[in-house]
């Protein structure tokens, strides 16, 4: 009885410790996910007021509100596509890296201009802004080619494995079409031919009788289609005796 009472409990603490587990794992993703929900809230809050900051406020504020949303455009798109890229694509670590120390300089020129929307000083705000003018095209023209280039990369793989994907299908339509050719390489027109001059009675040539004309059917036919799995912009075939 005591054996069998250690036993339980173990199994009851065993039992208790991956609930707490399972709940801390619970309650951390759901913290992650809302502390991503409310930073893409505040971001889209924020490009909001920058959209509507450069179209209402004329002058050296309303540009301080376009060189922010251009470099805080820029720099999203391209940490999205490299990170999206180098899951399937390795050699875009680098790149990612490259990136990363790329962003730090990033968001100390975004402080920079959004401590410049606040300066009541408007004659210092236009004096601020060629500086801050080229630094934010200097970071956008990085960000934009490191996007790019992985885009065109992305896209080249596309490219060579289609090249390759038709060349095989080729081959392979070439091979499904075997009673073109016997197999001499000779048209099957030639064959027939060649077969013709032979005597009524002659037997056939060692290596089996022909096949007939079910077994050649069979052949080219293959099984039944409508019992094929189609894609999903196929539309399925039924079989015959369904009405």
């Amino acid at each position: 009885m005591v054996a069998a009472a250690a036993i339980i409990a173990v199994i009851c603490a065993i039992l208790f410790a991956f609930a707490v587990i399972g709940t801390v794992k619970a309650v951390r993703a759901v913290k992650r996910s809302v502390d991503r929900t409310v930073t893409e809230a505040r971001r889209t809050v924020e490009d909001t007021r920058l959209k509507a900051k450069q179209y209402t406020q004329p002058g050296a504020a309303g540009e301080v509100a376009q060189l922010r949303l251009s470099l805080r455009t820029s720099m999203r798109a391209t940490q999205e596509a490299l990170r999206t890229g180098v899951v399937e694509d390795a050699s875009l670590s680098e790149s990612l890296a490259l990136f990363e120390r790329l962003s730090t300089h990033g968001r100390e020129l975004d402080e920079d201009l959004r401590r410049l929307e606040s300066e009541p000083d408007r004659a210092r705000v236009a004096a601020c802004l060629p500086s801050l003018r080229e630094r934010t095209e200097s970071i956008t023209q990085s960000a934009d080619s490191l996007r790019w280039a992985a885009q065109d990369r992305a896209r080249q793989f596309a490219d060579d494995d289609l090249a390759t994907l038709n060349e095989q299908i080729r081959m392979e339509s070439g091979a499904l079409r075997h009673w073109d050719t016997d197999p001499a390489g000779k048209p099957a027109e030639m064959s027939a031919e060649t077969s013709a001059e032979k005597p009524a009675g002659a037997a056939p040539e060692a290596g089996g009788a022909a096949p007939g004309p079910e077994s050649r059917r069979a052949a080219i036919d293959g099984r039944n289609a409508w019992r094929q799995p189609g894609y999903s912009w196929q539309k399925a075939r039924r079989p015959e005796s369904t009405t």
